[in-house]
């Protein structure tokens, strides 16, 4: 690990103004990504600015017909929280699948969307409910948010200080991971609001995307049958050690059906 110089600002001004001194300078949430690879000597920032005392940035709150979640709200409380097991359940499921204790006691939902990692599954959820980033100067909604593999429309200087989820009619999440890290080969999150149904997958291709054929199918019959009767093509999706283009074009399907499944059999909101 490189030498750097380490900055703990105490409001979002002083933060965003740390950030803006060099393009080399990297924010810090809970480090669940950063820290490992500045170890690896895969990233070299100049400065770290720690995220963790700037106010207001972390809990759950119900708006309305929305959940708003602050960046700084670890995976853990995300996973237990009350609220949002009766607003939407699936939400905090998913986040209860995320690494091990140790990660999501520490990892937060801003430093994972903002992270962007193509196998992370709270991008799915960020997608597939058709939420909105709140960051220090504007709204992003999350068709327009991720951009490519570990590429968001953040500017280098802008800080995510929530998320904004509108609460659906039922929702479910479904992954295969990775038995080594608990990142998703694939993970499906499907949303219905009304007769509008929303499907992302994460894991299967570079960056986090929409499916139009089987949101298409779910809005005709939402069933898993309807979902299990989609043939994805495996152009353009991931092909590694882990698993080829094809296997994951059909995980795509199986993990959609199962996330129709999850939002039928009672993970609905209360």
């Amino acid at each position: 690990m490189k030498d750097f110089s380490y900055y703990k600002p105490s409001t979002v001004s002083e933060a965003v103004a740390l950030l803006a001194k060099s393009g080399e300078n990297r924010p810090l949430s809970g480090g669940m990504t950063l820290l490992p690879t500045m170890k690896q000597r895969l990233a070299s920032p100049g400065a770290i600015v720690d995220l963790s005392a700037l106010p207001g940035l972390s809990g759950i709150t119900i708006d309305g017909d929305n959940v708003v979640i602050g960046a700084m709200t670890t995976h853990a409380e995300v996973a237990t929280s009350v609220a949002l097991k009766a607003t939407i359940p699936a939400l905090a499921t998913l986040a209860g699948l995320i690494g091990d204790p140790q990660v999501r006691h520490r990892g937060t939902i801003g430093g994972s969307v903002a992270n962007a990692d193509p196998a992370a599954d709270y991008p799915a959820a960020v997608l597939g409910l058709g939420a909105t980033i709140v960051t220090d100067r504007r709204e992003i909604a999350a068709d327009s948010f991720f951009t490519a593999m570990f590429q968001t429309a953040l500017e280098p200087d802008e800080i995510i200080m929530a998320v904004r989820f509108p609460i659906p009619d039922s929702a479910g999440y479904a992954k295969f991971k990775s038995q080594a890290s608990r990142f998703a080969l694939v993970g499906a999150f499907v949303a219905r609001f009304g007769n509008a149904v929303r499907v992302a997958i994460t894991g299967a291709a570079p960056v986090v995307f929409r499916s139009k054929d089987i949101e298409d199918a779910l809005t005709v019959n939402f069933s898993s049958q309807a979902a299990a009767r989609i043939s994805i093509a495996p152009s353009g999706l991931n092909s590694d050690i882990h698993a080829d283009s094809e296997y994951r074009a059909h995980l795509v399907v199986v993990m959609a059906r199962r996330a129709v499944e999850q939002a039928l059999i009672g993970h609905q909101p209360s």
